[in-house]
């Protein structure tokens, strides 16, 4: 599902993982993540996608609001965990969204 953003700008975080064979828990920690961070102030939704590369991009009203994320304890238990069992690799990008666009067919 696309997310329903505000008007920009907003602030979006980028989070392009590879993962390790064995799941060790990842379906599980995953999902409660985004209930968790969908109550967080400032969270505006969320989109994720995963092939062989996975990409995740959460969106938030600001910085502060990703600042807070980040130190949440039940998220930096996730985080610790992504490094020792779920990645291989992965990287975060924090960008600010200027403008924005879209399209959606309706045949009605």
């Amino acid at each position: 599902m696309i997310a329903k953003t505000p008007q920009a700008p907003y602030y979006a975080v980028i989070f392009t993982s590879l993962r390790r064979e064995r799941d060790f828990g990842y379906a599980e920690t995953a999902d409660k993540m985004v209930e968790l961070a969908s109550q967080q102030p400032g969270f505006l939704g969320i989109e994720s996608a995963r092939e062989e590369l996975g990409i995740t991009v959460s969106y938030w009203s600001d910085l502060e609001s990703i600042r807070q994320w980040k130190a949440q304890l039940d998220h930096q238990l996730a985080q610790q965990l992504g490094r020792e069992r779920w990645y291989s690799a992965f990287k975060t990008r924090i960008a600010k969204v200027e403008r924005d666009y879209s399209f959606e067919f309706n045949d009605n």
